[in-house]
């Protein structure tokens, strides 16, 4: 089973999400905002793809942080935040039993998927 995580308003969760229907694969869509995070799901993130990674900097959520906010940032200090604010996790993650994948291109999920 493949479940992807992120906000349904999301423009690369749309793409996402018909990419994978467009090919007739199931999956389940976690959404942080009504399903909610923990930091334990955050940490297994981190675990697979770094916490680096997994911190969307390219966001609105991540520019209104304060500059003391983003210097200090750390693993650590990343759990509490994106905990507080799941738009600044990157989107979409998919998990599956066998593969992980942050973010979306098509042939990304071609070549990890089919």
């Amino acid at each position: 089973m493949i479940t992807m995580y992120g906000i349904p308003n999301c423009d690369t969760i749309k793409k996402a999400k018909k990419w994978l229907e467009a090919e007739g694969i199931d999956y389940h869509f976690h959404d942080y905002r009504k399903s909610g995070i923990d930091a334990e799901l955050i940490t297994s993130f981190f675990q697979k793809f770094g916490w680096e990674a997994v911190v969307n900097k390219r966001g609105t959520t991540y520019r209104q942080l304060s500059d003391e906010q983003k210097n200090t940032l750390n693993q650590n200090s990343a759990i509490s935040l994106l905990t507080e604010n799941p738009a600044m996790i990157k989107r979409p993650i998919l998990i599956t039993e066998s593969t992980a994948i942050i973010g979306f291109k098509a042939a990304d999920y071609e070549a990890q998927l089919k």
